[in-house]
């Protein structure tokens, strides 16, 4: 295979594209004694919020006063659920567009986060331009709320999501990815970044638990999880290392894992959330497995984490092949059928930074 051809990965012409951004704003004993209670608080900043997006063309922007965390999803339809801790948004950003306060009655939130979901075509192309206009929604808003040194942390999140085995299902057209890093993206449409931007790119899977595979490795009327779980995680981290990829996570408890730079982050697990991080600086192996064996889930999560060396000035073409190389070895070594079973891939690439 030639150079420049490493350095491309070919995606499945359906690949799904996604973006959106959080604007995290800290709720301060300062801000809420500007209003007679929280609601009232949370009602105001949102109509202001609300406003202020129309005028800058952001079609489908939502206020979190509950500090639930938002999980976003394409779907044909949109939906919007809420479970103890995460607020689910399936929408499609070709028509989909709303505005919504989530909210708490008696309840002090943490902090104010403002969700803003990208709409339109060409999502990924397009990215740059979305963060330039959410930055300058944020250059005007940060004025016009009652105290003045309130800080806000942005968080830019962008997905790649396809079916690692979409051409044996005869979905044969592809479409090359550079999968340029989000900076040198940004600058190249002159959407300029702060220097304290923390980054982190990596690739989720999750694997559903399926009856054939669980007959296989289980007795009947197990108790013990234990020769389940164990040869799915020899079998990932040996496929995962044929091919050098060093930062690593298996998460089979019932929680749905969330990936943070750990330089930047402080970790902190709730009950439906598996906090996790990694630091891409670091040289020295890494590698996260939490499961139980007493206790049979679902599905399993799998996470491959970019180092800073995996993104050369091409972008993380040539991760990504490996990536897609480790995992097809992986899903034959534990018999996954792929005419028939989806290995839903996702390409994480997220940025934060604080203004």
């Amino acid at each position: 295979m030639s150079l420049s051809h490493q350095q491309k990965v070919y995606l499945p012409k359906e690949a799904r594209t996604k973006q959106f951004i959080t604007a995290e704003i800290k709720v301060t004993d300062a801000l809420l004694s500007q209003y007679p209670d929280y609601q009232t608080c949370y009602q105001s900043l949102s109509r202001l919020v609300f406003n202020l997006a129309e005028q800058h063309d952001l079609r489908n922007v939502h206020v979190i006063t509950n500090d639930k965390l938002p999980v976003v999803r394409f779907h044909t339809e949109a939906y919007c659920f809420q479970t103890t801790e995460q607020i689910l948004f399936f929408y499609n950003p070709a028509y989909h567009e709303a505005q919504n306060l989530f909210t708490q009655e008696n309840y002090r939130a943490r902090k104010l986060r403002i969700v803003f979901l990208a709409t339109g075509e060409d999502i990924r192309s397009n990215s740059a331009s979305f963060h330039s206009r959410v930055r300058e929604f944020l250059n005007q808003l940060m004025p016009k709320l009652p105290i003045s040194e309130l800080k806000v942390k942005i968080r830019d999140h962008q997905h790649l999501s396809y079916d690692l085995f979409a051409k044996s299902k005869g979905y044969k057209e592809t479409y090359g990815y550079k999968l340029r890093a989000i900076e040198p993206r940004y600058k190249a449409r002159k959407c300029e970044l702060p220097e304290n931007v923390s980054s982190l790119t990596y690739v989720t899977v999750s694997l559903p638990l399926s009856r054939r595979l669980k007959q296989g490795l289980l007795p009947d009327s197990a108790t013990d999880f234990t020769p389940l779980y164990q040869h799915l995680e020899d079998s990932f981290l040996k496929a995962a290392a044929s091919r050098q990829l060093t930062r690593l996570a298996m998460i089979a408890n019932g929680l749905t894992p969330l990936v943070r730079n750990s330089k930047f982050e402080k970790l902190d697990s709730k009950t439906e959330v598996q906090m996790i991080g990694f630091d891409p600086n670091a040289l020295e192996q890494q590698v996260i497995c939490n499961w139980d064996a007493d206790n049979l889930v679902e599905e399993a999560h799998f996470i491959i984490v970019a180092g800073t060396k995996d993104a050369d000035d091409v972008g993380f073409g040539r991760f990504m092949n490996n990536v897609e190389a480790a995992l097809k070895t992986f899903a034959a070594d534990i018999g996954v059928d792929p005419e028939r079973e989806d290995l839903i891939i996702r390409f994480h690439q997220h940025i934060s930074y604080q203004i």
